[in-house]
């Protein structure tokens, strides 16, 4: 029904109508709702089909992303390789080492509950006003060593054997000569290298002169290139006036060293080190060419009477002359070398030797059956002291007891293996005279030195 009043329009509308018109307006509202989700799963949904479309595209792009990334770090690799040779993929024990360069700390242990210095030495204001002790020995049975030399020899009596051992700078011990050397009287005769002035192991003039003048020296070596020179610390000025740095080093090694820029001053110095060039090395070995060195001390500095021997793997970095009283002065010795880490017995380091092929298991062999055979004991202790040695470090009076040992334990590592820790505890043994020597413990060596190792392998000499 319509009906008209004040110009407006009114339209009647049933109840059915209205509950009609709310069912559209509700349905209406359901059909947008629905409409809004089914939109919001559609994005998943599209990457799921695209995902199935192309997958295999998809897995091709992250294997070429794989081999990029395996080419570029084998590159990576490979220039390090080019630019060290001797790279294995593993750490160098000298790169693992070379924060040890430069340390001063001291080394300590725990004694009775108490950390303590393992080396201990004067106060620095004392280490200033030492002097260098004149100490005579005059109880020693062996007053005089005399040196085998034979300038005329008959070269054909002193030819290499199997191109490393004896020629005309060790001359041709015999065992009999050998036996002898061990028989101690107050003038002892016996082979100490330097036997025939053609034998080898020259050096000019002018450096003998000037180890002529030493007194006391430290000294090191670096035969074959194998080794960096690092420079000796914390020593005292006293020590500095009163003490010789010598560093001997062959060819090979002279060249490697002035290639990474490391060269000689007009002095002959390279920092506190006096560098002595050898030439005419005697041993293919170049091992057995760095004990004359370490054990002819008192051949090549025949004036001086005291020397302390570091291997060129470590770092000195101790006063000398507050060495040399911390451990010969003090504990009235005339010989002081460091006990060996792991093992005490000869006859187990030679199982050690094989094991981690420092020698060959026959010339070992050959070294352990004549030990065996001369009866040398298995005790792990002589005289109290621990048998077995460690020898990196090596500090002793020159007197003619420690001489003659140092000659009887170069022939021995001459006739025998170069491993010196096999011969040491021999020739302890059968010069039983020697008593007064100072085993100190590997932490007093750790506090002696800071220890680098190998920076590459020593080069062998040809044979002639």
């Amino acid at each position: 029904m319509f009906s008209s009043s004040n110009n407006s329009v009114s339209i009647s509308v049933s109840d059915d109508e209205s509950n009609d018109l709310n069912r559209i307006r509700a349905r209406t509202r359901r059909k947008r709702k629905k409409s809004s989700h089914k939109t919001s799963f559609e994005l998943p949904r599209y990457l799921l089909r695209a995902f199935v479309r192309y997958w295999v595209v998809l897995v091709f792009l992250l294997a070429v992303g794989l081999l990029v990334f395996e080419s570029t770090r084998i590159g990576s690799k490979s220039e390090i390789s080019t630019k060290n040779p001797d790279s294995s993929g593993k750490e160098s024990p000298s790169k693992k080492n070379e924060g040890n360069l430069n340390r001063l700390d001291p080394t300590t242990k725990v004694i009775g509950g108490v950390r303590q210095r393992c080396l201990k030495l004067l106060p620095p204001d004392e280490l200033e006003n030492l002097d260098i002790l004149e100490h005579r020995d005059s109880s020693s049975p062996v007053k005089k060593v005399v040196y085998l030399t034979d300038a005329a020899m008959d070269e054909k009596k002193a030819v290499r054997v199997n191109g490393t051992r004896f020629n005309l700078f060790t001359g041709n011990q015999t065992f009999a000569e050998r036996e002898n050397s061990f028989q101690v009287s107050g003038t002892v005769s016996v082979h100490c290298g330097f036997f025939n002035e053609n034998g080898g192991f020259r050096i000019s003039d002018k450096d003998k002169e000037f180890m002529q003048t030493c007194q006391v020296v430290v000294s090191t070596c670096a035969f074959g290139g194998g080794d960096n020179l690092y420079e000796p610390m914390g020593m005292s000025k006293a020590s500095t006036q009163k003490v010789c740095y010598v560093a001997l080093w062959d060819e090979v090694t002279l060249a490697a060293q002035e290639a990474e820029g490391r060269k000689i001053g007009e002095n002959g110095y390279i920092g506190k080190w006096r560098i002595v060039v050898v030439k005419d090395l005697p041993f293919t070995d170049q091992r057995r060419n760095g004990k004359i060195p370490k054990m002819l001390a008192h051949r090549l500095f025949p004036d001086a009477k005291y020397s302390i021997w570091v291997d060129s793997k470590s770092q000195f970095r101790r006063d000398p002359l507050g060495v040399l009283d911390a451990l010969l002065w003090r504990t009235n010795s005339v010989l002081a070398i460091s006990e060996h880490g792991a093992r005490s017995s000869v006859y187990d380091e030679a199982k050690a030797v094989v094991k981690k092929h420092k020698a060959t298991p026959e010339e070992v062999e050959v070294q352990i059956n004549q030990y065996r055979h001369d009866k040398l004991p298995e005790d792990k202790r002589f005289n109290g002291k621990k048998a077995l040695s460690e020898a990196s470090v090596i500090v002793r009076e020159h007197t003619p007891l420690t001489n003659l040992f140092m000659c009887l334990w170069f022939n021995e590592v001459v006739r025998f293996t170069s491993r010196d820790q096999l011969s040491f505890p021999y020739v302890l043994w059968r010069l039983k005279v020697l008593k007064n020597i100072n085993m100190f413990p590997v932490c007093t060596r750790k506090d002696l030195v800071n220890s680098i190792g190998h920076v590459r392998k020593a080069k062998p000499l040809v044979s002639r």
